[in-house]
């Protein structure tokens, strides 16, 4: 059974392999290129280090964006060409009776194929998340922005959750809809909404955020303002950043001292009484505004949390399988 298995999927495996092995020697020859930039412009900076620290980032950071993008498709190709017609090629080609009228049960035949063909796409992925993670390694320290929905997902232990999820729902899609290609296409589409779902309303909430009131005055010391506006409507922030936390809101209210909105008119207050700039007018009028984060240290807790919840996911996929494949195929 095990040499059947891997005669049935030497072909791909074998491609993919290739292709994986390629993708790995570049992240090898990334990861000298990410730490010798590192040492020249963060490391051993003496002068102008910001603007040296900027265009090391700016160097890395669309390449490894496009790493982790690909890293992100990995387990859904993965499901889509191996999972998916794990099964239903057998079904539309009759070979699963041949194995079965062998004396190998079906419990056994399906378990074999997971096995053996799971088991080596989570091999694959979870060595590129690792290569990865590794390559990125002094970039992800100076940007410090792990939470981010692309970099959390291609990072540490999260692709090794992904990558056996996609495989147990493409193969169990495929014993479900039995058609191969409306499987594979089935599979990509569940997928991708299953990681949309995880990172914009899972995700946020796998433990309670803090919420934090903070002062004008240590705006620019407890995180970064990146932009600041006031409209009609009020003053408000956008992309507020801590650094390593993952900030929630995308439009933060500012307030004044009363707790009462703070707006144009404040401004003409403020030229009135001698304020000649925006900051000065809100530090005059003792501003606050109140941001909802997670801490940096959360990261490994919500990366624990996202593998615990696929694997348990994949494990419900699994039970579906095996439950069906006895009662429901012939």
């Amino acid at each position: 059974m095990i040499w059947l298995t891997w005669r049935q999927m030497r072909a791909q495996t074998l491609w993919t392999a290739g292709v994986l092995a390629a993708i790995g020697a570049y992240l090898l020859y990334l990861a000298a290129a990410v730490r010798e930039s590192y040492r020249v412009n963060v490391t051993e900076c003496t002068t102008a280090c910001d603007e040296a620290a900027h265009l090391f980032g700016d160097e890395f950071g669309s390449g490894l964006l496009m790493l982790g993008l690909l890293l992100l498709a990995g387990p859904a190709l993965i499901g889509a060409f191996w999972g998916a017609p794990l099964i239903t090629r057998e079904l539309e080609t009759g070979t699963h009776r041949l194995v079965w009228n062998q004396s190998v049960t079906r419990t056994r035949w399906l378990a074999v194929k997971l096995v053996i063909v799971g088991g080596v796409s989570v091999l694959f992925t979870g060595t590129l998340s690792l290569l990865l993670t590794w390559a990125a390694g002094p970039y992800d320290k100076l940007v410090d922005s792990r939470f981010e929905p692309l970099t959390f997902a291609a990072r540490d232990l999260a692709p090794f959750g992904y990558a056996i999820l996609a495989f147990t729902l493409g193969l169990v899609i495929g014993v479900l809809v039995r058609k191969t290609l409306a499987a594979m296409a089935l599979t990509l589409v569940a997928f991708v909404v299953f990681q949309l779902l995880m990172a914009n309303v899972l995700r946020p909430h796998f433990t309670e955020p803090v919420t934090e009131t903070i002062t004008w005055a240590d705006a620019n010391t407890v995180g970064q303002i990146d932009a600041f506006g006031i409209g009609s409507e009020g003053a408000g922030i956008q992309e507020y950043q801590i650094q390593g936390a993952w900030v929630l809101d995308d439009l933060i209210t500012v307030y004044k001292g009363d707790g009462t909105a703070f707006d144009e008119s404040d401004l003409d207050t403020c030229d009135a009484q001698g304020a000649t700039t925006p900051d000065e007018c809100l530090r005059a009028m003792d501003a606050t505004f109140d941001v909802t984060y997670h801490p940096a240290d959360r990261y490994w807790t919500f990366q624990w949390i996202e593998l615990g919840g696929a694997l348990a996911l994949s494990a419900v996929l699994l039970g579906v399988a095996f439950w069906r494949i006895p009662r429901g195929i012939n």
